[in-house]
């Protein structure tokens, strides 16, 4: 287990930590050690200072999961810049606001998207780079004597409730997040990490960090199907495995060889609820992987976590804080609730990012002052989640503010109705969201995926374990549910079309 130093640093000072010779980041034609992956990343911010990038400039990459795009969240911030990841399923509106909001004075990316952009998608002052193209000088810059405490990346949020907001993330709150997830996943210098998810979420970026502070191997992969990702694990001999609550149902469905599967040791989950079925079913699918169930926002990167020998007995739970991070639950009047009493979810201490980029009023109403039974004080997110926590000290999501539905003056958290829908097992994945009704103010109405022929078993098992005012108004049927950027359920855009 790695050690837990409390002190921060500038988060280009990770590397370094391996083998001698082992393997740090295994790409799709090049395999770079502990001291490769140094001088490659010195020699890619010396790239960066010669395109004129200075200090406190913004440098966006959109890129697939190669090399540089593993590199770049250190290599900008050696050279003084901050890192702008773009996620590469983003199409060129979207790209474009970023750059904008940004104010990004260089994009790195691809021949084929940058051919995409439309004139005016990127803003005067913005240079382009093609990666194809890039030239790495002979000399490397040394590691940054950065203050901890200065701005690192702005990680864009998936905008699925509006334009997408840019969370600024310190050299502390980046490294600090790094020590504390190599330190409570117990990841050592023999593990290697299959990173399947975008570098541009939080959770995607920590997959690279966390791994090169334990000294371990990162794996990136853009993958299409579950079968590319089984077929990984078992050519490089993949440990450990994160994933969001849509990827685990793919891969819980998928084929797995059993000597495949059992190369698996640890799965961690976050960006949703897992659901007890679907714990179940990893469970026996991978019963060597000690399975980690996690819960946080890009705002405070990390809150909490569930020892996965409490996994069985605990599905439901998320567990307790994270090393680093100071995680309440709060009353409206500001007062911790007591056990088993409801409240907000608030998230404090050094890992709590410094805000919304350029939005001062977004950030107000988010990163306030911390409750006054905080330990650390200073400012804290306020994240409008509804949580509770047992007298035994774990705590169970209920369910996001903006996502309850009111039946009736019932308030009714989606996660409750979807959780038994996939537990009926006539649907793998389902969606509740609230639609207007004149006779109750909202109704139930429930997305699910599957051809309508499991139906009637559904609304039996509903009616069995729900009450009257929990049931679905409608059922729609879908081959398959949306997703947004980070590859979550884009439970949004469902409820915009559902209103319509």
């Amino acid at each position: 287990m790695q050690a837990l130093d409390p002190t921060p640093r500038p988060i280009d000072h990770i590397p370094g930590g391996g083998k001698r010779g082992a393997p740090a980041l295994i790409g799709r034609a090049e395999v770079l050690d502990y001291a490769a992956l140094e001088d490659r990343v010195g020699r890619l911010a010396a790239w960066l200072r010669a395109q004129g990038v200075g200090a406190g400039d913004r440098v966006a990459s959109w890129l697939p999961k190669t090399i540089d795009a593993c590199l770049l969240p250190l290599a900008a911030p050696r050279a003084g810049a901050i890192h702008v990841p773009v996620n590469p399923l983003l199409k060129r509106a979207q790209v474009a606001h970023i750059l904008a909001d940004s104010g990004a004075t260089l994009l790195v990316t691809g021949a084929g998207r940058a051919e995409t952009l439309a004139p005016g998608d990127r803003p005067a002052g913005c240079a382009l780079a093609i990666d194809s193209e890039i030239v790495l000088p002979g000399e490397g810059l040394p590691p940054s004597g950065a203050d901890p405490a200065a701005l690192a990346a702005i990680l864009y949020t998936s905008g699925s409730t509006g334009r997408p907001k840019g969370v600024m993330l310190s050299h502390a709150n980046l490294w600090l997040g790094a020590v504390s997830v190599a330190h409570y996943l117990r990841l050592t210098v023999d593990d290697r990490v299959l990173c399947v998810l975008p570098l541009s979420f939080d959770y995607g970026q920590n997959q690279l960090l966390s791994t090169w502070r334990a000294g371990g191997c990162a794996i990136p992969l853009d993958y299409l199907t579950a079968k590319d990702v089984v077929r990984a694990v078992g050519r490089h001999d993949v440990t450990t495995l994160a994933g969001v609550p849509p990827l685990w149902v793919q891969l819980a469905e998928a084929d797995w060889p059993a000597e495949v599967a059992a190369k698996l040791t640890r799965l961690t989950n976050s960006g949703g609820a897992l659901g007890v079925p679907l714990v179940r079913a990893l469970r026996t699918k991978f019963p060597a992987a000690a399975l980690y169930a996690m819960y946080g926002l890009t705002e405070a990167f990390r809150s909490t976590f569930l020892d996965p020998a409490l996994i069985d007995a605990q599905p439901e739970s998320i567990g307790t804080a994270i090393p680093f991070a100071e995680v309440l639950i709060v009353r409206p009047d500001g007062t911790v609730a007591g056990a088993g009493e409801p409240g907000e979810l608030v998230h404090a201490g050094p890992l709590v990012a410094q805000g919304y980029w350029r939005d001062a009023a977004r950030t107000a109403e988010r990163f306030r002052p911390a409750p006054a039974a905080s330990r650390h004080g200073g400012t804290a997110v306020w994240s409008g989640d509804t949580a509770v926590q047992g007298a035994d000290g774990l705590i169970r999501f209920v369910g996001r503010y903006d996502e309850m539905i009111k039946v009736s003056g019932n308030r009714i958290s989606p996660n409750e109705i979807e959780e038994a829908a996939v537990a009926s097992g006539a649907t793998a994945e389902a969606v509740a969201v609230g639609v207007a009704d004149d006779r109750l103010g909202q109704a139930v109405l429930l997305v699910a995926r599957g051809d309508g022929s499991g139906e009637d078993v559904l609304r039996a098992y509903l009616k069995w374990e729900l009450p009257a005012f929990m049931q679905p108004r409608d059922v729609v049927w879908r081959a398959e549910l949306p997703r947004n950027a980070n590859g979550k359920i884009d439970r949004a855009g469902l409820k915009r079309e559902m209103d319509a």
